[in-house]
């Protein structure tokens, strides 16, 4: 076995380790996950998105109206990205997933 299979096989078994031995099937726990993963993949979009429009903005393709409506769209988003995530009771900070090396997702 060269080092670098070798490297990969410890790196497995260690997560398998931190595993835990049963799932926790609670369905209010799977509900908490899968709305914290939708509102964390929404959260990622709409900050693409808002970076494409300041692209946009800064390079001068837009008119005033298409400013002005999207500048309203990501504020109303943003508010009510705000309203879920407390109705969810849900942190900005629990979106923000760890992709392990890749560092934080947001």
């Amino acid at each position: 076995m060269n080092e670098d299979t070798a490297l990969l096989q410890e790196e497995i078994e260690g997560m398998m380790r931190e595993l835990p031995r049963r799932i926790d099937a609670d369905p209010e726990k799977l509900e908490t996950g899968l709305a914290r993963l939708v509102m964390t993949l929404i959260e990622l979009l709409r900050r693409v998105l808002e970076h494409q429009a300041v692209q946009k903005l800064d390079a001068g393709t837009l008119t005033e109206e298409e400013e002005e409506r999207l500048g309203m769209a990501f504020l109303r988003l943003r508010d009510r990205m705000v309203e879920l995530r407390e109705k969810l009771d849900l942190s900005e900070e629990d979106l923000n997933l760890d992709l392990g090396p890749l560092g934080k997702l947001l």
